[in-house]
């Protein structure tokens, strides 16, 4: 079976843990069973390679995404990445092509399409391997899962199918309808789109070529710039004459707000917080360094990270979005493949970073024109190049690197520093990249 999980998303609805890099999929909020904590793309993958272990998982991501993915699934996961951001339907086609091109699929094998946000049981994997075998059979070029609604929901699309079967043919598509309309729609057997659907790959490609121009991944990617942003509800499913639903019964929630978040989360607590006995159904998630203290307080969420501090009304919380669209500010922090980084103070001419590196992984080796850096390890050892020249540093040392100058370090055990960096211009562009192998 072929699995394309899509991860995406901006990071707005779960600020200020959330961002363009570490969106809400690489959020660490679900406890397993040994006591430690996974985020949903770490859970979604091995939920299907449980369910499936001869699954063929592809993740279908932003290309800012791609070092957050290898840091949390490893580096030998597939992923298909986007050179720029687009919709759902350039992304599956890149993914499939990817599939093609790149993993050697053959086009008429089925690809199942998930996103790796909702919370699911067992049965929504089953669920999985009875859609990729219905499209398998070639009724319809497409068959979508239709999630038994439990309420009216204005948050999601509806799918309308000719009857109430397990598996039927589509009548409409209904996008996002008011509150009062889904309860209408829910009374004739509507069930909601939970984005989960397979198709035979080639049947994609084709569409592909029809739409955007191309169907190889190569040309998808070159070209990919030149794409109208465009999901895959409009430009396929609801456009295809052979589609069906399956319906499906089972525990299925999105996790897109913290309203819904929470409810997920087995802890009400994270981090380093404390509630009096007043309080009831309140969630805190502290990811500084200072405790937070909760009282009297009923049906409130508390997040906190260097980007910033929310304090809301779970319901409340849903609508945030606009709100944090109107803030102007630079990523915080960052989980990377390599380790890891948290900006601990900017201030007009100089920033202070942590950074982390894992055992054995490296920076790029760089130079920048228009600021000076520092590095004071504060744990572990490593191996620092400052303009060609190799050095071994360890805790407490001081390395120093004027602009200009080409500096790379490789972490020997894990390595902490803290970078101070000191510049009338301290920007992200001002990096230039050179080759170097250690």
């Amino acid at each position: 079976m072929n699995v394309i999980l899509l991860s995406g998303g901006s990071g707005k609805r779960l600020w200020p843990l959330s961002n363009d890099i570490r969106s809400k999929q690489f959020l660490k909020v679900f406890k397993k069973h040994d006591g430690t904590y996974e985020s949903m793309i770490q859970r979604v993958y091995r939920q299907v390679k449980n369910a499936s272990s001869w699954a063929k998982i592809t993740v279908a991501t932003s290309k800012k995404q791609v070092s957050a993915i290898n840091s949390q699934l490893g580096d030998k996961v597939s992923i298909s990445a986007e050179p720029c951001r687009r919709d759902t339907f350039p992304a599956i086609a890149l993914a499939c092509a990817y599939l093609v091109d790149k993993q050697g699929v053959n086009p008429g094998e089925v690809a199942v399409v998930c996103p790796v946000d909702p919370m699911v049981g067992n049965d929504y994997f089953r669920a999985l391997i009875a859609l990729e075998y219905q499209t398998a059979k070639g009724e319809s070029d497409l068959v979508l899962m239709g999630i038994e609604p439990t309420y009216a929901s204005e948050k999601y699309g509806y799918i309308v199918p000719k009857d109430g079967e397990k598996l039927s043919n589509v009548k409409v598509f209904k996008e996002k309808p008011t509150e009062e309309a889904a309860q209408k729609l829910i009374e004739k057997g509507a069930l909601w789109n939970g984005g989960v659907f397979a198709f035979k790959i080639g049947f994609l490609l084709n569409r592909a070529k029809e739409i955007l121009g191309y169907s190889s991944y190569q040309e998808l990617y070159d070209h990919y710039d030149s794409f109208p942003s465009i999901s895959f509800d409009y430009a396929i499913a609801e456009k295809e004459r052979k589609v069906q639903v399956m319906r499906f019964g089972g525990q299925w929630k999105d996790l897109g707000t913290w309203n819904t978040l929470s409810e997920a989360m087995s802890d009400p607590i994270l981090g380093n917080a404390t509630m009096n006995e007043t309080c009831s159904g309140v969630q805190i998630i502290n990811e500084m360094d200072v405790p937070i203290l909760a009282m009297g307080l009923h049906d409130v969420v508390i997040s906190a990270s260097p980007e910033g501090i929310l304090v809301s009304d779970k319901e409340q919380s849903s609508y945030i979005k606009p709100y944090v669209d109107e803030f102007e500010q630079r990523v915080m922090f960052a989980e990377k493949s390599w380790g890891s980084f948290k900006v601990l103070d900017v201030e007009t001419g100089s920033m202070t970073i942590k950074v982390t590196l894992n055992p054995g992984h490296s920076m790029n080796y760089h130079s920048h024109q228009h600021r000076d850096e520092v590095w004071v390890v504060i744990a572990g050892e490593g191996e620092a190049v400052i303009d060609e020249k190799k050095q071994g540093i360890k805790t407490g040392d001081i390395v120093m690197m004027k602009a200009g100058c080409k500096h790379t370090v490789k972490a020997i055990s894990e390595l902490k520093m803290v970078e101070v960096q000191l510049g009338a211009e301290i920007t992200a562009e001002d990096k230039q990249k050179y080759n170097y192998k250690f």
